[in-house]
């Protein structure tokens, strides 16, 4: 049995008035990608990343995953850490994340270790997610998947193509490798996209922004207090917040109700999201 938390009813229900009312020309979502379009836990198994999976699996040397898990164990403790600001933080994460990708091109990352991580089943989508981008496909309301993904918008790519979801209406904002013809991984594209940077002010540099900036209706999804950034910049008019907390709900719920309009708990499925866009914009 799935739980939703809805933080003030009424002014949901307003916000879904507003956007009914301006209809769907005026929509577009904005979504984090790992643990909020993807299951947090699969088999009862934490599943944080596809990045983590390659960290803890036997895809490059026994060197990778302890240099690896040597960066993790040093930068995610700054990651967490709710006495540090911002500017520490993003300055740690872009250290993190440039480290990281120099290690793995050294230890010969190839787009067939993405592609076999993505076919392993160790990433599964979240339950309704996939019926969620048919929702928008069908209705032509642009998705922007933002993701400090570690094996950047190639992987996300990858998970989608498996399962017959990437639509052209689907715009990844992610990190990217220059690759070589034989799919080694050359070097890091700029800028790096981390945690604490992911914010829709950064899509005025991408071609699809002429598509969204018009549409100042917003669904925002994520699954930590980080990706509420996700629209800073962005001058939107009405924001509807969803935030799947996915474990440790009793420390953090009453801090992603002051911040999420609807809360998804423990993991659980898009249904009540899918329900909420068939209320608003009906169903073709």
């Amino acid at each position: 049995m799935e739980s939703i938390i809805i933080s003030d009813e009424e002014d949901l229900e307003n916000k879904k008035i507003s956007i009914f009312q301006d209809g769907s020309n005026k929509f577009h979502v904005i979504s984090d990608f790992d643990r909020t379009l993807t299951k947090a836990f699969v088999n009862g198994e934490k599943t944080p990343s596809i990045i983590s999976e390659l960290r803890k699996g036997n895809y490059l040397s026994k060197e990778y995953q302890e240099l690896a898990n040597e960066l993790a164990e040093k930068y995610h403790p700054i990651e967490v850490d709710s006495n540090l600001s911002i500017k520490e933080k993003k300055k740690a994460m872009h250290e993190w994340w440039s480290k990281h990708f120099e290690l793995l091109i050294k230890s010969g990352l190839n787009k067939s270790h993405i592609q076999k991580i993505v076919d392993s089943d160790r990433i599964k989508p979240r339950q309704k997610s996939l019926e969620f981008l048919d929702f928008l496909h069908e209705n032509d309301i642009p998705i922007v998947i933002l993701s400090s993904a570690g094996l950047g918008g190639d992987s996300i790519r990858m998970f989608l193509e498996k399962h017959g979801r990437l639509y052209d209406n689907i715009h990844i904002v992610s990190n990217e490798y220059e690759w070589s013809s034989d799919g080694l991984a050359i070097e890091a594209k700029k800028p790096i996209i981390h945690s604490f940077n992911k914010d829709e002010a950064m899509l005025k540099n991408y071609d699809f922004y002429d598509k969204i900036k018009d549409r100042k209706n917003v669904l925002l999804l994520g699954d930590s207090l980080g990706d509420l950034e996700m629209v800073h910049g962005f001058n939107y008019d009405t924001l509807i917040k969803v935030g799947f907390l996915n474990e440790n709900v009793n420390e953090n719920l009453e801090t992603y109700k002051k911040n999420f309009d609807l809360i998804i708990l423990n993991d659980g499925s898009m249904n009540h999201v899918n329900k909420m866009l068939k209320e608003i914009f009906g169903e073709k």
